[in-house]
Parts: C-alpha cells; structure tokens; sequence
C-alpha cells in the first residue's frame, strides 16, 4: 500500500517540480480592450504600464497562476482628448484608482478565473487561455474575455441623438503576457 500511495504522491507532484516563476516582461507585454463606440464602430485602447508575476510549469506547458497590475493613467486610446476624459473622476478616476489589479484563483484546461478590481469594486471573472509556450527563460500567453464595465463602477455614458448610447457597456478584453524567469 505504502508503494501505490508513494508512487500516487510522485505522480502529482512531478508536474509541479518544473514550475518556474516568472516577472512580466513589460515591453514585451500589452493590456489591450476595444468597446463598441457610437453604437456603430470599435475603439480600442491599451493599458501600456503593465506589471505582474506568473507561474508556469513548462514541463506540463501549463500556466498555474497569475497576477498583475495594470497603472490607469497610462491608458492610451490614440486619442489624447479621450485619454483624459478616461483618467478624469466621472470615469476610471486615476487619482483615487490608480490601478486595476487581476488575481488568478483557479487556472482550469484554457479557461482562468480570477478576482479583477477596478474602481475599489472586485469581480470574479473568467478570461480564455491561449498558451504561448515556454522558449529559455521566457513565456508567454494570451488572455481574452468580456466584462460589463458598468459592474465595476464605469457607467459615464451619453445618449446619442439618434437613440444607443456613446459607449457600450461591453468590453472586449486582449492581454498579451510575456514574462522571464525570476
């Protein structure tokens, strides 16, 4: 008994025994989402001062968790004007939320789950896993989901004339993770 219960224990732990963790790589790493503008055309920004730490069993090419940080006021929409009406209190209010945080709590197939803040306001999400793969010292993944920005305390808006409204509730969200090996 005592060898299938060794033998068991080896078997679940050797996948974790390559695991390695790595910082986010943020050159190479981008916090991108596109919303539904004027009812008719996307717009899409990045967060371009992305920060993190990630777990990564490359032997299993598996991710194990992750967390990240992502500084407000480096949204970057190509439009200055936009830009700081998004930093500015009636939206992501830069001075009292300076940061939107994401914490894996279960990485499952190519799904992870995570707590993600924005505004004070914590919600768990699911976001859609395309593993890069591990090369050396580095790794990557994808990351995309959708989350209701009004949830998280982003509800400036306009009606527009012609009915709809400025800006949709959706975002479409794209993370791209490069990371190197502590």
């Amino acid at each position: 008994m005592k060898k299938i219960s060794l033998g068991l224990l080896s078997i679940f732990t050797a996948g974790t025994l390559f695991a390695g963790t790595y910082s986010v790589d943020t050159v190479n790493s981008n916090a991108g989402f596109t919303v539904k503008h004027m009812m008719v055309s996307n717009v899409a920004g990045k967060i371009k001062d992305v920060s993190g730490i990630f777990e990564y069993d490359e032997k299993a090419n598996t991710l194990l968790s992750v967390s990240g940080e992502l500084n407000v006021a480096s949204i970057d929409t190509a439009d200055e004007k936009r830009d700081e009406h998004l930093r500015a209190s009636d939206i992501f209010d830069v001075k009292q939320f300076p940061k939107i945080t994401f914490k894996s709590t279960k990485v499952e197939n190519d799904v992870v789950y995570g707590d993600l803040t924005i505004k004070g306001i914590t919600k768990n999400i699911k976001l859609n896993l395309e593993n890069g793969g591990a090369l050396g010292k580095k790794s990557g993944f994808t990351l995309t989901g959708k989350i209701n920005r009004s949830e998280f305390g982003v509800t400036w808006n306009k009606i527009l004339e012609t009915g709809g409204v400025a800006v949709s509730d959706e975002v479409k969200l794209n993370i791209d993770i490069q990371g190197n090996l502590k």
